[in-house]
């Protein structure tokens, strides 16, 4: 009796004994990185060239490129001690007309005249064609800062409307005491948004050129 009592136990045993379990882990991809390509191009010329327009002196001393980025260094004479500095500018090459650009200022020299040079970084596809290309500066810019417009800019303006026949009276009134030029009075025929555009416009404190420099950046 003994030994069937053991028997019935151990097969009681074994069949309520769970099995094991078996654990599936999952199986990661190795993660994709991005290609860099370390052979950018690299090329340099020295242009050493000035042109003259609107009485400014542009020279542009050197272009290389590095990656993607055409940079070019080029000083202006300063007309006056406002703040100038390059308004457009593009970049010519293969039929392409490039105007979109960063500026880095280089230095600053105070005088009469006094000199300002930046470089000028464009961005262009690595197999970018530059073996005929050209940087135009089309316009240098000091635009109106505080009351700019009332102490420098407004007689300017006045008298280049008058000169057209435009028939906008502008006056300089004190608002929350400081002085801001206004459009007093507009033609008949005009809008309140067609006068602010002829008067704000970047005409009245622009210079324009253009001034253009070629070179064969060949890589």
């Amino acid at each position: 009796m003994k030994k069937l009592i053991v028997l019935l136990l151990i097969f009681v045993t074994a069949c309520g004994s769970p099995s094991p379990e078996t654990v599936v882990l999952p199986q990661f991809l190795p993660t994709a990185t991005a290609f860099i390509d370390p052979s950018y191009p690299t090329a340099a010329v020295q242009v050493a060239s000035n042109q003259i327009a609107s009485g400014i002196d542009v020279r542009m001393e050197r272009v290389w490129m590095e990656g993607k980025n055409v940079n070019a260094d080029v000083c202006f004479t300063l007309p006056d001690a406002a703040d100038w500095s390059i308004w457009s500018a593009s970049l010519n090459y293969s039929g392409i007309v490039l105007q979109e650009y960063g500026t880095t200022l280089l230095s600053l020299q105070e005088g009469n005249p006094g000199l300002r040079c930046d470089t000028l970084t464009f961005v262009v596809p690595p197999d970018a064609d530059l073996t005929n290309a050209s940087i135009f500066i089309n316009s240098i810019a000091a635009p109106p800062q505080g009351d700019d417009y009332c102490s420098v800019y407004m007689p300017k303006i006045q008298q280049s409307l008058a000169e057209r026949g435009i028939g906008i009276v502008l006056d300089c009134v004190d608002i929350n005491g400081a002085l801001t030029m206004q459009i007093l009075s507009i033609p008949p025929d005009m809008t309140q948004q067609q006068a602010e555009e002829i008067v704000y416009s970047d005409e009245f404190y622009t210079i324009a050129g253009p001034w253009s420099f070629a070179f064969n950046l060949s890589q």
